[in-house]
């Protein structure tokens, strides 16, 4: 089963209307969207809670890093650039940081709130190599701006 994302974004936008707390909107996010795609093995969101710094937030899925600095993995590169990372193979990634062993290829996206600060980064693992496109992270994109840009 592969992502519906103009139903995915419904649900979502249905789910956390009127909702301002980060923490649910993580944890709704995190929810709806690991369970729309087979090839997402780990969904989450890694939270900068201090100055150069990402902590794990919700997620579904095996553990995850609990800390991730800036300067170190796709998250890292995600939150230090504010680009999206779409890594085909994780291995070739320099400084990859393996949190879990079974991660081939991953997509992150940074999260920013209203002022476009980087609140958080997006992260999809999947055990399959080649397992994103630019179509998701175009469409996770617009889910995240209208989540928690607005």
């Amino acid at each position: 089963m592969t992502a519906n994302y103009d139903t995915l974004a419904k649900t979502i936008a249905a789910l956390t209307e009127g909702e301002t707390d980060e923490v649910a909107l993580m944890a709704t996010v995190a929810c709806e969207v690991h369970h729309a795609d087979d090839r997402f093995d780990w969904t989450g969101f890694y939270r900068v809670t201090e100055p150069e710094v990402l902590k794990i937030g919700p997620y579904q899925g095996g553990h995850g890093c609990l800390v991730i600095p800036f300067e170190r993995g796709v998250c890292g590169a995600a939150a230090r650039t504010g680009q999206v990372q779409l890594v085909p193979d994780v291995e070739a990634f320099p400084g990859h940081i393996a949190c879990a062993s079974s991660t081939r290829s991953e997509l992150v996206l940074p999260v920013r709130n209203a002022r476009g600060d980087v609140i958080a980064v997006f992260d999809i693992d999947s055990d399959q190599p080649d397992a994103f496109t630019i179509d998701d992270a175009t469409a996770l994109g617009f889910i995240l701006t209208d989540v928690f840009a607005n």
